[in-house]
């Protein structure tokens, strides 16, 4: 095995708005294990200045992968998991018994999830966050981090090498 990642989690970006949020995140996907989905329409170009420089020097070390629409999304990924991190969520992420494998989906920065992935999804695969009432959300690589760790942290963070490797609850 090495020093490779142990994959067990995907994270997946719709059409996110913002390049320092997912430079933020392909950063953090390098140091999780997580592989990185974007898909859809970017609101910055890959090569964008800020992208690569919130991503730092992490962009060899993360696996990111492109899809052109949510469709092509789905069909590279048949029977995974998806759980739609939203505001609209119906249970708290921390209430929800993560899978190796599991693809964990964010909406955009402007604009969440669209209406047809909403309804695409079972509402037991549907989280959120927990806030104060009046706040509206959280910043995405803030979100997307707090999730993949739970998620690693319920597997034993299986691959950071805190533990061999071995998962404990």
């Amino acid at each position: 095995m090495g020093n490779q990642p142990i994959e067990m989690f995907h994270i997946a970006l719709f059409e996110p708005r913002i390049a320092p949020n997912t430079g933020n995140i392909i950063r953090l996907s390098a140091n999780n294990g997580c592989r990185l989905h974007l898909i859809g329409t970017l609101g910055f170009a890959l090569e964008d200045k800020q992208l690569r420089r919130a991503g730092l020097d992490y962009h060899a070390l993360s696996n990111v992968t492109r899809h052109a629409d949510y469709q092509a999304f789905c069909r590279a990924l048949p029977g995974q998991r998806i759980i739609a991190c939203t505001t609209r969520g119906t249970h708290r992420y921390d209430q929800l018994k993560y899978q190796p494998g599991d693809v964990l989906l964010f909406g955009s920065e402007t604009s969440g999830l669209p209406q047809f992935i909403h309804d695409s999804l079972a509402d037991e695969h549907k989280i959120k966050i927990p806030m104060i009432p009046s706040s509206r959300s959280l910043n995405l690589s803030n979100a997307v981090a707090i999730i993949s760790f739970e998620a690693w942290r319920q597997h034993g963070f299986t691959g950071s090498g805190l533990n061999n490797g071995v998962g404990f609850s």
